[in-house]
């Protein structure tokens, strides 16, 4: 027996004498273990809540350090380039504006700014920066702080790489961990929302979703936050299709509407899209070999795996479209999945077209969008 084994036994044996000997009259030993056993799980919950909010408010401090470093890089000597002094009530509005406040005031803002205030805000001297306002931080949306400072971020960085105010953003590299931090705090808050989402769903999910996309398709931030973030990310795509594909509700068909929406805007970013097309085409090729076996012994199917499976195919058709929209060529047709499934599409649709003329049709649908995009490549990579 090593030493930290007898140690073990030893303290073991101790705490059991300890509990026995100090164990009221009218308790037997069991009963007042698990009463001891309820307060220490009782103390450590609240000391672990304290130990949470304590780094919620770091987080947030840190987030207010950042945005205010970033903003006091725009000004030299009280002056913005190519503008006119700033006012000091404008220069307050600016650096407090940082999207951490936890006031619970409520505000009615647009979810986009439209382009002629942002131009006016550039143009007039005495207005603060275009920076997108969202609703504060409220009890009930704890994480809608960790958007809103995402989203500053994403503006004043648009912003100071602008014509007029390009401006160094290495220091956004040595604060690399409060992004990171609160893009990890914000896919925590989101993989538990869809692992039960429910009615009324609210627009703050869907634009958490496309905050995550902005961030993503910004070649500077998204190499800043993937290398920490990857698998979280990876998570939450896996979360969303889990989300769609494990629904038997039946009432389940809207829910499983805002989770697709969800699924589409993460996939406008061409770096995700890479990841999240092969995810749903290897959900749709396993479904296939399913049905084809089933068809062949002529058994009876799962209904409600077979109407759910349209959710998939109907975000993958709206993907393929933005891919050739975008005469883009994120999406490789090396990967397993996609050749699996072009390889067997005629002979899919051969076998299942008359049982299955609507899932065969929309398979159909989808390898002549596969076919175009990969002809879309070839076609540019053979010009001069």
């Amino acid at each position: 027996m090593d030493v930290q084994t007898w140690y073990l036994r030893t303290s073991k044996v101790a705490l059991a004498l300890a509990i026995i000997r100090s164990k009221p009259a009218d308790k037997t030993s069991r009963e007042y273990t698990e009463h001891l056993a309820t307060l220490v799980s009782e103390r450590e919950s609240k000391w672990r809540s304290k130990v949470e909010a304590l780094e919620t408010e770091v987080l947030q401090l840190r987030q207010k350090l950042l945005l205010s470093t970033i903003c006091s890089g725009l000004f030299k000597d009280g002056k913005l380039p190519s503008q006119e002094p700033l006012s000091s009530e404008s220069t307050l509005t600016l650096m407090d504006d940082s999207g951490c406040d936890l006031s619970n005031e409520q505000r009615t803002e647009p979810l986009e700014p439209s382009l002629d205030s942002t131009e006016s805000c550039i143009s007039l001297p005495f207005l603060p920066l275009p920076l997108v306002k969202k609703p504060h931080t409220t009890p009930e949306n704890p994480l809608s702080s960790h958007m809103q400072f995402l989203q500053h971020l994403l503006e004043l960085k648009k912003f100071m790489e602008s014509g007029t105010l390009k401006t160094d953003l290495t220091h956004l590299e040595k604060d690399s961990s409060t992004i990171s931090d609160s893009v990890l705090q914000l896919l925590d808050g989101l993989i538990t929302f869809y692992h039960n989402p429910r009615l009324p769903f609210s627009n703050f999910w869907t634009e958490a979703v496309g905050t995550l996309a902005q961030l993503a398709s910004d070649c500077n931030l998204s190499n800043l936050i993937l290398k920490k973030c990857y698998k979280k990310l990876e998570e939450f795509k896996k979360t969303l299709l889990q989300a769609i594909l494990e629904t038997s509700n039946i009432n389940r068909f809207q829910v499983q509407h805002y989770i697709c929406k969800s699924l589409v805007i993460l996939g406008s970013c061409s770096l995700l899209r890479k990841s999240i097309v092969p995810l749903l085409l290897s959900e749709i090729n396993s479904f296939t070999d399913d049905l084809e076996a089933i068809n062949q012994v002529q058994a009876t199917y799962d209904v409600t795996r077979y109407e759910n499976i349209f959710f998939l195919l109907w975000i993958l058709e709206q993907l393929l479209q933005i891919e050739t929209k975008e005469h883009s060529s994120c999406i490789d047709h090396d990967d397993p999945e996609i050749k699996k499934f072009l390889q067997k599409l005629d002979g899919t649709v051969f076998q299942l077209s008359d049982a299955f003329p609507l899932f065969t049709f929309y398979l159909w649908r989808l390898g002549i969008l596969l076919n175009s995009a990969k002809m879309e490549i070839v076609g540019s990579s053979a010009l001069p």
